[in-house]
Order: structure tokens, then C-alpha cells, then sequence
């Protein structure tokens, strides 16, 4: 009995010792890194933040530190989200040279997808720029798309996609482990995108087919459980947003690079087991994201900021100089300008795209480009125009101080290829002039990117007023300062970028009918969104004029220093805030009376009721007395 005893006792002890030994020699959760971006919009070169004089970004410097992540983490897959183009003058060799992609290709990029601004050129510029991409020889990332597609019958646009490789999803390995990547487009990317003839499909259900489809095919054919990682052209806002709400919506996404909204995510969002991150836009920062596998535990997370203490690949700064020669030959050599070259010495300090979209305000930048495109129409025309206006939307960075290069021009209103970008001049009746003013006074609060500011007009309005109902006081201001009534049924003439005309001309839809803003030609016939590009604005070369050589020319002619008159509103718009009960009705109109109205009935009807309630506990009373 003792030796069972003994026997037993041993072998127990040889169990635990095998047990903790297991323990011991267990793997530990395999760690994944993925470097990232988004909204790189051709931003090659270095830039400077013009409100805190910082440098940031340029793909010399993003290269050197992908080297010293990837040194760090050999298996690091590296990503974009999309909107890789747009954005400087680099873009205008989009179709001819495909730079952006190609570039991508050098620095090591694994993958990235379509975002809205992909399809500013149009489509034959896109399937230019994808041809030339693949007839470069160079090596170039995938491109995957799982929910825009080009119509059924647009085989022109099929076929490019083909030839170039584009992909619902692609499955690629690092140090044993596989990934698959795949693209998804967003519902507001897409309303960005008014011609892109693609369609949308919906997000959450193709995302669910595709992970399904590519983890199976990854099984299959691999025999081992991929990371799923999205690169997504949706976006998050305030910590939700249409990515938010695919991670909620469908199973089995471990990672979403969030692009679009320029968002820049300190920490990731974690939704269920995806992680949802961002890196901010302009290649101003590398994400670094690290998990554990099969695990969903976030080991590290960091955005690494491109800025000048980073030394500058020299192979990526050599391609980035060989580019702008390109840019020159094939660009501005027909504007008789340079890349770096300076048109004029700026000591104002104009508002940053933050702040233009930030609050309702006059900004001097606004009004700088408003003037802008009011002067260069008026030249090209040869005779004064009656209004100008542009769109925060459509700001893209702002004027710094000091020297101010043809390329910094370009960058603050870079929508200038394609149809988009030009400068266009049509009439609106006084009476959807001061539509336009509702829209910009009640629109903005809830939609930032339509802000507007004008040249020719000056209004103020009540932010505390009835909604499209807001602007108390409008007139005409001439160039001599001079001001004028707004005529209800005259016809103004009014030039504008095509974008923000497109724009307009949908303010009817989106508000509902309420609001009607109808570009006509100088007869008052109404002009559809598509006919616009056949009243763009030309120079006396018969040039189209883009937003940002009318800005460039403007600057040029003021003699070599910026007009003091932009360092100070001149109160073309003001914004007030007031209850007083005047300025609550000054110029009513019809909603103000209509709110009047239902207000009125509404007391109307509770006295009403009150003295009927009264009189029968009164009769009640009686009856019990």
C-alpha cells in the first residue's frame, strides 16, 4: 500500500512539474504593429503651421522615421486611409505622372484606398493617373475598394481598375502572419464627390461579406487566422462617426484606419475588439499601433510627429526635387510661374483653417480670396462684377507670414484641376442673394463647411434670431465703398469656384425647398449644376482661371507687400447676438412672421383651454354649494 502511496505521490509531483513547465514554455501573444496614415493629400514637401510657425510633415521626413519603426518592428505592415492626393501643386501631374502613388511605392506603403478627392480629376483623370502608375515600373501599394464601384456598363472604368490591381481585399504575409486589407468608402465622402460616377454600396453589409469572404479565403488557402484591418474613408467625429459605427455594426475587424475627417485620435477608440485610429492630415504625424493578437490588448500606441528635428531621407528629397522640375515644365510654365517663387511679403496673420471654421466670424482670409476672385473675373471680364464669394469648405490652409511662395498659394486653395477649382460667373436675382446670406447666417452651425464670405456685399446678422431669418441688414457695397439697396428681382452678376457653385445650386434639396439659390445666365435663365462648366471664367489667353492663380495674380499686383487693409475686418459681416425684441423683428420675414404665428396660437390655444378649465371647476363649485 505504501508503494502505491509512494508511486502516486511521485507521479503527482512529476505531473505539477510538468504543468508549471508547460506554463512556463507557453508562447506569449504574437504582437502586431501597423504604421499608418490618412488624408496625406499630396503634401511631398514640408510645410509651416501658420499659427505657430512650426514645420511639419514632407516624405523625406515620414521616410526616415518608417525606416526606424520598421528597424524597430521588422513585421510592421504600413498603411494609408485614403485622400493620399489633392492637396499641393504636386497634384496637377495626378493624370500625367501619377506622383502621389508612386512616391507611396517608395517609401514601403503595403496598401491604401480610394478617398473622395481621388475622384476631383474626374474620371478619365483617375484612370490616367492609374495607367500611368502601372506603366511607371515602379513598385506601387494596393489599392482596395470594396464599396465604390463604377456603373455597370462603365467598362472604361472597370478595366483601369483592373489593370492596375484594385481589390475588394488583398491578403499579405509578414513574418508568418497574414493580414487582410480591405477599403471602404463613406456615405459623406461620396456626397463629396458629386462626379465621381460611382456607386455606393452599403458599408456595413459589404464589410461584413468581405471580412467573412477573406478570412475563409485566408483559412483555405494559408491555414491560419488573419488580422483584419480596414482602411476606411469615413471618418470619426467627437469619438463617433461613420466608422464608429461600422466597427459597432459588423464582427471581425481588428483594426479600422479611419481617414476623411482629419481626425487626430491621441488614443485609439475601441469598439467591441476593433481599434478605430487616425493620424491627422498632411502626413503630420506616423500612427503606431501594437496589440496582441487573438487577443485585442493594446500594448502601445503612439502618433510620432514629422517635423524638423527629423532628418530628410535623401533618396525620397531627391525624387520630391525631381517632381517639382516636372511641375514646372508641365504646369506652370503656361502661368509663367515657378514652384518656390515668392509673389508677395505677408506680415498678417491671417485666421488658420481651424479657426475659419471654427465660429461665425468675419475672417480676413475669407475675404482675401472673395476679393481675390472679384478682381481677377473683373479683369478677365473687363468690367467690374457685383459680388464674389467662396466657402470655408474650399480653404484648405491659410497665408502665412512672411515670403509667400506660388506653392503656398496653391496649397490654401489647391481644388484647382478638373472642373473643380475654376472660377465661374453667373446671375442670381437679389432675392437668392439674400438666400445665400440665410444660408450662410443659419447653415453654419450645423455644417461649418458652409460658411461663406462675400465680396460686394455687406450684411450683419442676429445669431439668436428665427433660422433663415437671421440676417437683418444686407445692401450692395461697390469697390468706391458706395452701398445699395438689394433688389429682390434684379439680377446680380456673381462669381464663384465651381464647387461652391455646384453647392449652391443644391441649397433647395437641403433645405427642404425653403431656401432657393438658382444660378442664372445674364437672360435669368436657370443653369443646371452640369452646364456650369460652360460659364467659366476665362483670361484674355482664353485660360480657364483657377481659384488659386486669381488668388496668386491678386497678391502679385499689390506691389510686392500685403494690403494693410487685411489686417483688421472692415465689417462686411457682422455677427451679434441679441434678445432685444427690435432686433429680434428688424426686416422680419416670412418665418419670422410664421413662428410669430404658431406662437400666437399656441398661447391662443392654452388660454383657451385655461378659462374652459376655469369655468367648469367654477360651475362644479356652484353645483356643490
Amino acid at each position: 500500500m505504501k508503494i502505491f502511496k509512494r508511486i502516486f505521490a511521485i507521479s503527482l509531483a512529476l505531473l505539477i512539474c510538468i504543468s508549471f513547465l508547460s506554463v512556463g514554455a507557453a508562447k506569449p501573444p504574437k504582437e502586431i504593429t501597423i504604421l499608418f496614415t490618412n488624408d496625406l493629400h499630396s503634401h511631398l514637401l514640408p510645410a509651416t503651421d501658420s499659427q505657430t510657425g512650426e514645420s511639419y510633415g514632407g516624405y523625406a521626413r515620414l521616410k526616415t522615421v518608417i525606416d526606424e519603426q520598421k528597424a524597430k518592428n521588422p513585421d510592421a505592415i504600413l498603411v494609408d486611409g485614403g485622400d493620399f492626393s489633392m492637396g499641393s501643386l504636386f497634384q496637377t501631374a495626378f493624370a500625367t505622372s501619377a506622383i502621389e502613388l508612386r512616391m507611396m511605392g517608395k517609401m514601403g506603403y503595403d496598401a491604401t484606398t480610394f478617398g473622395n478627392h481621388e475622384f476631383d480629376y474626374l474620371q478619365d483623370g483617375l484612370i490616367s493617373m492609374l495607367s500611368t502608375a502601372k506603366q511607371s515600373g515602379d513598385k506601387l501599394p494596393y489599392i482596395v475598394n470594396a464599396n465604390y464601384k463604377p456603373e455597370e456598363n462603365n467598362k472604361k472604368m472597370q478595366n483601369a481598375l483592373d489593370d492596375y490591381g484594385v481589390k475588394d481585399y488583398v491578403i499579405i504575409e509578414r513574418g508568418g502572419e497574414y493580414f487582410v486589407l480591405f477599403g471602404i468608402f463613406g456615405i459623406d465622402s461620396d456626397e463629396c464627390a458629386p462626379n465621381s460616377e460611382m456607386i455606393l454600396q452599403d458599408a456595413v453589409t459589404t464589410a461584413q461579406k468581405t471580412v467573412e469572404t477573406a478570412v475563409s479565403d485566408c483559412l483555405e488557402t494559408y491555414k491560419q487566422e488573419p488580422i483584419v484591418v480596414c482602411l476606411s474613408h469615413s471618418g470619426t467625429e467627437d469619438g463617433e462617426g461613420e466608422d464608429f459605427e461600422l466597427a459597432k455594426a459588423v464582427d471581425g475587424i481588428d483594426v479600422i484606419i479611419s481617414g476623411h475627417t482629419h481626425t487626430t485620435l491621441e488614443e485609439p477608440i475601441k469598439v467591441n475588439d476593433t481599434f478605430i485610429v487616425s493620424a491627422g492630415e498632411y502626413g503630420k504625424n506616423l500612427g503606431v499601433l501594437t496589440f496582441e493578437k487573438n487577443y485585442s490588448n493594446l500594448v502601445d500606441y503612439k502618433l510620432i510627429k514629422i517635423d524638423d528635428s527629423i532628418k530628410e531621407d535623401k533618396k525620397i528629397k531627391r525624387e520630391v526635387e525631381n517632381f517639382k522640375k516636372n511641375v514646372e515644365k508641365d504646369y506652370l510654365n503656361k502661368y509663367n510661374l515657378t514652384f518656390d517663387q515668392v509673389v508677395i511679403e505677408n506680415d498678417v496673420k491671417f485666421d488658420t483653417v481651424d479657426e475659419v471654421y471654427a465660429t461665425q466670424h468675419e475672417s480676413t482670409l475669407g475675404n482675401l480670396f472673395s476679393d481675390a476672385y472679384k478682381w481677377a473675373a473683373s479683369e478677365a471680364i473687363g468690367e467690374e462684377v457685383d459680388l464674389a464669394l467662396t466657402a470655408s469648405g474650399v480653404i484648405r490652409e491659410s497665408i502665412p507670414k512672411g515670403p509667400v511662395s506660388v506653392s503656398d498659394v496653391f496649397n490654401a486653395a489647391s481644388l484647382g484641376v478638373g472642373t473643380e477649382g475654376e472660377l465661374i460667373s453667373v446671375y442670381i436675382t437679389g432675392k437668392d442673394l439674400k438666400n445665400a446670406l440665410e444660408v450662410d447666417a443659419s447653415v453654419q452651425p450645423i455644417m461649418s463647411s458652409a460658411q461663406l464670405f462675400f465680396s460686394g456685399v455687406e450684411y450683419s446678422f442676429n445669431t439668436n434670431r428665427m433660422i433663415f431669418n437671421k440676417v437683418d441688414y444686407a445692401m450692395m457695397r461697390k469697390n468706391d465703398g458706395s452701398l445699395h439697396n438689394i433688389q429682390d428681382e434684379k439680377l446680380y452678376r456673381v462669381v464663384t469656384g465651381m464647387y461652391v457653385g455646384q453647392m449652391l445650386g443644391a441649397v433647395e434639396s437641403t433645405s427642404f425647398g425653403l431656401l432657393t439659390i438658382t444660378p442664372r445666365d445674364k437672360n435669368g435663365n436657370p443653369i443646371s449644376a452640369e452646364n456650369l462648366k460652360n460659364y467659366i471664367v476665362m483670361d484674355k489667353s482664353g485660360n480657364p482661371i483657377k481659384e488659386w492663380y486669381a488668388i496668386a495674380s491678386y497678391l502679385q499686383q499689390m506691389g510686392g507687400k500685403m494690403n494693410e487693409n487685411y489686417s483688421k475686418e472692415d465689417e462686411r459681416k457682422v455677427v451679434y447676438s441679441s434678445f432685444n425684441p427690435v432686433k429680434l423683428l428688424r426686416n422680419a420675414n416670412k418665418f419670422t412672421y410664421i413662428a410669430i404665428a404658431v406662437v400666437l396660437v399656441v398661447l391662443a390655444t392654452i388660454i383657451l383651454i385655461t378659462r374652459a378649465i376655469v369655468k367648469k371647476h367654477r360651475k362644479k363649485k356652484q353645483k356643490m354649494q
